[in-house]
């Protein structure tokens, strides 16, 4: 692709953010589309009022959000998608007048992740472990997506019942039960949608598993992890032992990124190009 006067400059912020695969995503949909677009990874240390204000004064269009700004970016917004509001997180940025509108695109991708695997959300009874921001996000989705049940299970019970909370509280979503991971036991039956939101198995600590016992796998149907490096968590492999299917998160980072690249370039990625990407993730992290 030629780099021109006309290139539409695109990227993310975040720290550390020499990880990303974000740049892989979009540069490679903007290649397959002809789309006239760059996108690079911003490493910003410090002080992010000034790396939205300098972005919109360079004339970015757009821009992604990771760890640890996705709440912090918020007060720096001209304004905020009714969603992201509720959730209190931001990771993708679309170009307005004065300045940048936020949306949260990680719940609409790992619900459309989850969709492409043939997995329901709606009436589905939902057991999430852990409680930080991708256990929050995942509880959210469980309200938004019309869950059946949820239970949040947590090392630290009280992280668990401030997250139950909140998402009562927000979205009126009632049966939403915390839990100390140690007594999943008290789970009554099987057949549930267990999503990993721990970082428990993560790259380099593949041996390291949030939980290990048959008992508790007996009650997963589907198991979606959402890590995506290794390809195959620990967590992953015990639940397929089991006999429960098992998924990574790398279709979710795939489509929350979707979400934006459509929103900025207003336009519709289609499956071929979707399918082509997935491919050259799938490359890269098996690398």
């Amino acid at each position: 692709m030629e780099i021109n006067g006309k290139t539409k400059l695109m990227g993310i912020i975040g720290n550390p953010i020499e990880h990303t695969m974000s740049p892989v995503i979009h540069n490679t949909i903007a290649e397959l589309t002809g789309e006239n677009m760059a996108y690079l990874a911003f490493p910003v240390k410090e002080d992010v009022e000034a790396a939205i204000k300098g972005a919109y004064v360079l004339g970015v269009q757009g821009m992604n959000v990771t760890v640890p700004y996705k709440s912090d970016v918020i007060e720096h917004l001209v304004s905020i998608d009714e969603q992201a509001e509720i959730i209190g997180a931001v990771n993708t940025l679309v170009r307005v007048e004065g300045g940048y509108k936020g949306y949260n695109t990680d719940l609409p991708g790992l619900y459309r992740a989850m969709g492409s695997e043939g997995i329901e959300v709606k009436g589905a009874e939902v057991i999430i472990l852990g409680a930080g921001g991708a256990a929050r996000a995942a509880a959210f989705l469980c309200a938004f997506y019309q869950a059946k049940k949820v239970y949040i299970l947590n090392r630290t019970l009280e992280k668990a019942v401030n997250v139950a909370e909140e998402v009562k509280q927000k979205t009126g979503f009632a049966d939403i039960i915390p839990m100390a991971l140690s007594d999943y036991s008290k789970i009554p039956g099987n057949g549930y949608l267990v999503l990993q939101a721990t970082k428990v198995g993560l790259y380099p600590n593949v041996d390291e598993t949030p939980m290990e016992d048959k008992a508790f796998f007996e009650k997963a149907a589907v198991v979606y992890d959402l890590i995506y490096t290794p390809e195959e968590t620990k967590f992953m492999r015990l639940a397929r032992e089991n006999g429960a299917e098992a998924y990574n998160g790398l279709k979710m980072l795939l489509y929350q990124g979707i979400a934006g690249y459509e929103m900025w370039n207003q336009t519709k990625v289609s499956e071929d190009v979707v399918e082509k990407v997935y491919e050259k993730l799938q490359q890269k992290v098996k690398k």
